[in-house]
């Protein structure tokens, strides 16, 4: 049987969770934006690069449905954000304008692009 002071606790994690999570979208996106990953990179699909072509990078909901259950995926996704990726071997061919992601290590560290990569895998 819950008491008082555990039904206060749970009404005030319930209340936290969305403001929690709403602050996370908040430093991923300065992170993503200071970065420049969205310089390249939309969040959400159907946005357009410059002169209205194709973007650049696939969008982060499209990158998070593509790699969705994917045992892997993090620690892959963050290694392409540091090494970058080969251009022979794309698999966004004709969804994006851009030919392969540039190396990325002079511009975030590998935890941050950790960090990054797990909040973009968890876009729905």
């Amino acid at each position: 049987m819950l008491r008082t002071p555990h039904l206060i606790a749970l009404a005030a994690a319930l209340v936290a969770g969305p403001a929690l999570a709403a602050g996370n979208d908040d430093a991923m996106l300065k992170l993503a934006n200071t970065s420049g990953c969205l310089t390249c990179h939309h969040i959400d699909p159907g946005g357009k690069g410059p002169d209205g072509l194709a973007p650049i990078g696939p969008a982060w909901k499209d990158v998070a449905a593509k790699y969705k259950g994917q045992k892997d995926a993090q620690k892959t996704l963050t290694a392409t954000v540091m090494a970058g990726s080969n251009p022979y071997e794309s698999h966004w061919k004709g969804k994006v304008s851009g030919l392969a992601m540039p190396p990325n290590k002079v511009a975030i560290t590998e935890a941050d692009a950790s960090k990054l990569v797990s909040w973009i895998l968890q876009l729905k």
